[in-house]
């Protein structure tokens, strides 16, 4: 039906060229501080990620690069005002005003650059947290240790969705009004009023950044960009350019103070702009198309839904829908945008869909079960009104939009090292059977957890006063109207605070119980001090055990017994998860991912009862183990299955497809939305197709000059391949991939 479009526009080239030349120069790299940090999301004294030039990163030679997955854009020097930060000069406190004003300051000093061509302006290269430390207390450590040595970790920071919505329609101006207003209700309430302060602090700085975007339009001649950028400085937009303009800045206040929100469902939040703008006859199809695609070469890392259902059930699909989804055909490469498929959708939009990711080969857009994700929010105890908008925001995860702050991505419980001192518990005193071994498992599952929430619980406590995130709390729900902040764990709000736990292991624990009920409980006979010196020392005199241990049916190849062991392990962690409640009172609940853990963990925790050795990579999420197979593409869609997705907050199929997968095929799209559609009618939550081919990544390696457009799915974020650090290349080369 639709066919990439030749870009006639020479203006839109140059800035598509310009976005990938910050791409490809490292300008927006991000990067990790440790490899202990990416295994469990948290480390002794750590940021959560490191920008390339902030004076608070680990060394170099310590950290690893995530790839241009960062917002701001790097200079290669560190911001040149840290000493005259009010709380440098004044002195720090954990206080909302001591904190806002180190922000006002902090966005009084990022000088305004626009580029010739842009009609959507803005960015910046400085993030807040490398001019004011998150000087949590040294109690924070102590706990922190102790749930790593017990097998998890977490931090919190950013990872929800405001509403778009609110900002849109009130402007910059009615959100102040809004904070006055609220000063005055809670007049007599200090600490209350105190933030409400904060508040106003925070909202005239983004105000009077954004002015400096006029004056300096002004300064190059350009009035129209002017007025667009006085108009939303204050006002709300009229029109879809200042919409979409309002959308850039709102990021670009935001994403200074923390990486990792989503912001919602583009197509909803632009279709009455795009209607009254058409109406009016002051745009065409064709510049909707180019204006959204500059919001996306802005900063292709913003998180957007497309498609679902209405707050009335019925299909949300519009012409919006479409034309956010030609922007991304006509420029391609890195983005993170979602479609959100249901039995309802326009047909042809979601055919259009799938041809994008074929033609594009990059996961994009992620293609997402919006029925399954809404059944999920409600399972986990959001009530319907609120969950019929929810949103995919993140790398697996979705979000009831400005009324959800649930640390998505950022705790984890490995499961295999707790597996790992299971199997060492074991060896002590030998269990009798199967059953009870496995009780003994799930016994060292609920200690990880719950020192994940006692430490979730000291951080919740004082997160507020550390790093209040401001910028969120302004358009999210309740937020100002109690005078409390997003992350205020007393937050009395119509709000939902789950703690979202990722879990980094699932697949391999879920072969080694199987390798161990056969080869030590079945008829092998094999005692679990022989097995646990045979991966204690990664199989250094025990080859012959591994290859039988390598012999046991594994999951991804729809085997009953490790189906049924999947689905019944999966349940037993999400019952544990719910058990703990955390202080804001609401429960835990799982998510089958991991962020970038499973390209790390492999050497530092060592080798499994699966058969894997030391050196290789953890399966990714749910996904079988890499090596393992070959499976049939219908074999690993059936093992997923097996699994009861709606009790997860994300549980992905990464699905590796060889360009030989298509090689009879004469429509890959309409291949990719039969599989597609079959898996999620099947009750499948999520799925990425990732296209590439072994050689073409092996030559990435070796000649990284020949391959810079290669943009691949890493995990929930794409990346250009060339960027990343090589445990992630070589991890991306391992994944078991499906060909014909």
């Amino acid at each position: 039906m639709h066919k990439e479009r030749p870009l006639t526009e020479p203006r839109m080239k140059r800035l598509i060229d310009r976005r990938d030349e910050l791409a490809l120069s490292g300008q927006r790299n991000l990067y990790m501080d440790s490899v202990e940090h990416g295994i469990y999301q948290w480390s002794k004294g750590s940021a959560s990620f490191a920008p390339e030039t902030g004076k608070l990163a680990a060394a170099a030679t310590e950290r690893v690069c995530l790839g241009d997955h960062n917002c701001r854009v790097g200079i290669g020097m560190p911001f040149p005002y840290c000493d005259e930060m009010p709380s440098v000069r004044e002195g720090y406190e954990h206080a909302p005003l001591n904190w806002a004003a180190d922000y006002a300051f902090f966005l009084s000093k990022l000088e305004p650059e626009i580029h010739p061509g842009e009609r959507i302006v803005g960015e910046f290269h400085w993030q807040l947290d490398e001019a004011r430390a998150q000087q949590y207390p040294e109690l924070l450590d102590e706990y922190g240790e102790r749930a790593k040595g017990l097998g998890a970790g977490g931090s919190c920071q950013s990872h929800t969705c405001p509403d778009l919505a609110q900002g849109l329609r009130r402007g910059w101006r009615g959100i102040l009004e809004k904070v006055l207003q609220s000063q005055e209700t809670w007049s007599a309430d200090p600490e209350r009023l105190e933030y409400l302060q904060a508040a106003e602090v925070s909202c005239r700085a983004i105000m009077a950044y954004i002015r400096k975007y006029a004056e300096k339009a002004r300064e190059l001649g350009d009035p129209d960009l002017a007025e667009v950028c006085e108009q939303v400085a204050t006002e709300p937009p009229a029109t879809l350019r200042e919409a979409l303009q309002w959308i850039q800045f709102y990021q670009l206040a935001e994403r200074v103070i923390a990486h990792g929100n989503g912001y919602g469902r583009l197509d909803m939040l632009l279709l009455p702009y795009y209607e009254a703008d058409l109406a009016a006859g002051r745009i065409t199809r064709r510049e909707a198309i180019e204006l959204v695609a500059e919001l996306y070469l802005k900063y292709g890392g913003n998180y957007f839904s497309l498609g679902g259902r209405d707050q009335t059930g019925a299909d949300a699909t519009s012409e919006m829908s479409w034309i956010c989804l030609e922007a991304y055909d006509l420029i391609g490469g890195y983005s993170c945008l979602g479609v959100m498929w249901h039995p309802d959708i326009d047909a042809d939009f979601y055919q259009y869909a799938c041809e994008v990711v074929a033609r594009h080969k990059c996961a994009t857009p992620a293609l997402l079960n919006y029925d399954k994700m809404y059944e999920s929010e409600v399972v986990s105890g959001v009530k319907p009104e609120d969950a019929w908008n929810i949103s995919y925001s993140g790398c697996q995860w979705y979000c009831v939009v400005g009324k959800e702050y649930c640390d998505q991505d950022k705790n984890v419980i490995v499961l295999i090292q707790v597996l790992l001192r299971a199997l060492r518990e074991a060896v002590e005193n030998p269990p009798p059977d199967f059953e009870v071994f496995y009780e003994l498992y799930m016994k060292n599952v609920e200690e990880a957890a719950q020192a994940l929430l006692e430490l979730k619980n000291i951080q919740y406590h004082h997160q507020y006063k550390v790093w209040p995130e401001i910028a969120t709390s302004l358009i999210s729900e309740q937020c100002l109207e109690t005078g409390r902040d997003i992350t205020d764990w007393r937050h009395e709000g119509a709000y939902y605070n789950f703690t979202s736990v990722n879990l980094l292991g699932f697949t391999n624990v879920v072969d080694s119980l199987l390798a161990i009920k056969e080869q030590v409980y079945g008829s092998a006979k094999r005692s679990l001090a022989k097995l646990e010196a045979a991966v204690r020392t990664d199989f250094a005199q025990a080859e012959d055990l591994r290859r039988e241990l390598l012999a046991v049916p594994k999951f991804g190849s729809d085997h009953p017994e490790a189906n049924a062991l999947a689905k019944r392990l999966a349940a037993d962690i999400a019952h544990v998860l719910r058990e703990k409640v955390n202080c804001k009172g609401f429960p835990m609940r799982p998510s089958l991912f991991q962020f970038m853990g499973h390209a790390l963990a492999g050497p530092y925790l060592g080798a499994t009862p699966d058969g894997r050795h030391a050196a290789e990579p953890l399966a990714q999420g749910c996904n079988p183990q890499h090596g393992r197979g070959p499976f049939a593409i219908t074999e690993v869609g059936a093992s997923l299955l097996a699994l009861d997705q709606k009790q997860h907050i994300g549980a992905p199929w990464q699905c590796e497809l060889d360009d030989s997968f298509f090689r009879t095929c004469d429509d890959p799209g309409a291949l990719l939305e039969a599989l597609s559609t079959s898996y999620f009618e099947s009750g499948g939550l999520h799925v990425n197709f990732n296209i590439t081919t072994v050689e073409e990544l092996e030559d990435a390696v070796v000649h990284p000059e020949k391959h810079q457009s290669l943009v691949v799915k890493v995990t929930g974020y794409s990346a250009h391949f060339v960027k990343l650090s090589s445990h992630y290349q070589q991890e991306i080369i391992r994944r078991n991939r499906i060909g014909t």
